[in-house]
């Protein structure tokens, strides 16, 4: 039988082929891998930093968050708030300070001598965010407890200084309304008390004494830790109706947690956007603390 010569010559080779055997490896070295990243980066470009933002930020500058109810919500009305926040920044200086710490604020009134007003008073009370941020002051002067309201980015405000920094048990002090008058008395002329930087701020962990009844608010069902003697005017109907309306389940409630308060990862995103001004802002600020306290001496004789 007649067979091609081209179909034998290819059946012959297929028959003589042999497996190549590779004694060497043919991986990248770890030498060459790692001169190909770089190059890869360098293709790519330059890498982008984020600022890191420091964790304390979410309680040292609440007001930049944005309220957690979805149905007032406006991202681009919320990006033009900060803007105006640190605008006003620039130009006033706001320390940070807390529920319990005790301030002065100047502000500008046309019907007082001199065009301006001094309040010294213990903050009972912060709320609401963005522009309309505001706090209570408190004081009690000729035994009449006297409370200022102050929107916190308010342009009248000239002035803002913390005596004393602390903190308090509660979120809200409102039940000093119905303690003794000692414990929301301060002198108008108090003078600063300094803590070094880096110092973490106190906890005050005095507990008032409240008067008796009756009350502006039923103390009895907020579970305060900063009161000391509740049980003291409480009858058995009031510990009844308040065991009615107590709710220990909220605690476990994730959703209802999710709702009233901001994602982190979203609380990230807007602090990166402020970071780098409010950081300078900061360093700006402890740059005029020590010129204020730096005293030059006196040449000797």
């Amino acid at each position: 039988m007649h067979v091609n010569a081209r179909i034998l010559t290819h059946r012959l080779a297929q028959q003589c082929t042999f497996n190549r055997i590779v004694t060497f490896s043919t991986k990248p070295t770890q030498q060459a891998a790692a001169v190909a990243v770089p190059q890869q980066q360098e293709a790519a470009g330059p890498p982008v930093r984020k600022p890191i933002v420091p964790a304390h930020y979410r309680f040292v500058y609440p007001e930049f968050l944005p309220d957690p109810k979805v149905e007032w919500r406006n991202s681009v009305r919320e990006k033009l708030e900060r803007l105006d926040m640190l605008d006003r920044r620039r130009q006033i200086e706001l320390p940070e300070f807390y529920v319990g710490s005790i301030l002065a604020v100047t502000s500008s009134d046309p019907h007082a001598a001199g065009k301006t007003s001094r309040f010294v008073g213990i903050c009972i009370h912060r709320e609401r965010c963005g522009l309309r941020a505001r706090f209570i002051l408190r004081n009690v002067i000729d035994h009449q407890g006297i409370e200022v309201v102050y929107e916190l980015y308010d342009p009248t405000i000239q002035k803002v200084e913390v005596l004393r920094l602390e903190k308090r048990l509660d979120d809200s002090l409102f039940y000093l309304r119905d303690a003794l008058p000692e414990y929301s008395t301060f002198d108008e002329h108090m003078e600063a008390e300094t803590l070094e930087e880096g110092t973490p701020v106190p906890v005050n962990d005095i507990k008032v004494v409240l008067r008796p009844r009756p009350w502006l608010e039923r103390w009895e069902r907020q579970n305060l830790r900063g009161v000391a003697n509740i049980d003291q005017y409480l009858k058995d109907k009031h510990r009844k109706s308040a065991a009615k309306v107590q709710k220990p389940w909220e605690k476990y409630d994730l959703m209802k947690q999710y709702r009233s308060t901001i994602p982190e990862e979203e609380q990230k995103e807007i602090f990166a956007e402020v970071h780098t001004e409010l950081h300078t802002l900061e360093l700006q600020r402890k740059r005029n603390k020590r010129k204020r306290t730096f005293v030059k001496p006196k040449q000797l004789a």
